[in-house]
């Protein structure tokens, strides 16, 4: 039943937003258009409720969780992602790259942070996700600049590859 109510209150918000500003109920809504979401979500609650809430754990529902997501996204993401559109720009005008792939250990324990860190870095330009070894959590980027060394390790140092992103990737999804 709670993975039934969490569906549907999510599909109720997402269809909220998606048709926010098309009637003239507080300016947003029309009330035939929030009836309608509401069945509209309860058939959505009815039918992936056991898709959307297979594992049970909900600590993403957590309201601190979510201020945590927001201060990352226009806090170190933004930053890390200026940065990078810079660096790939220098890059490309100077023809200075040194691609490869390279393993890290980002030592993150949920599938869940590992997802969340693996989009971070592909969201960012000059690195690319490319596999990841479910046994072990390690995974494998495709880098537009390798340092010096890098590429012998055994893993590549994080900070170098992806800076902060998985300290924040564990402390929202972890």
């Amino acid at each position: 039943m709670k993975a039934f109510i969490v569906t549907t209150i999510d599909a109720y918000l997402i269809y909220l937003v998606l048709t926010a500003g098309s009637g003239n109920f507080l300016y947003f809504w029309s009330p035939a258009e929030m009836i309608m979401g509401v069945f509209l979500a309860i058939i959505v609650g009815a039918v992936s409720r056991n898709y959307l809430c297979r594992s049970r754990n909900y600590r993403m529902l957590n309201p601190v969780r979510w201020f945590k997501f927001l201060v990352y996204g226009f806090g170190p993401f933004f930053e890390a992602m200026a940065k990078a559109n810079v660096d790939v720009a220098y890059r490309v005008i100077t023809g200075k790259i040194r691609p490869g792939i390279v393993k890290i250990n980002p030592e993150l324990k949920t599938d869940f942070g590992l997802t969340f860190l693996a989009n971070s870095i592909t969201l960012t330009p000059g690195t690319l996700s490319v596999d990841v070894d479910e046994k072990r959590n390690y995974l494998f980027v495709h880098w537009i600049n390798v340092k010096k060394g890098e590429e012998k390790k055994e893993f590549a140092d994080y900070r170098y590859v992806c800076g902060t992103f998985p300290i924040w990737a564990r402390r929202i999804a972890e």
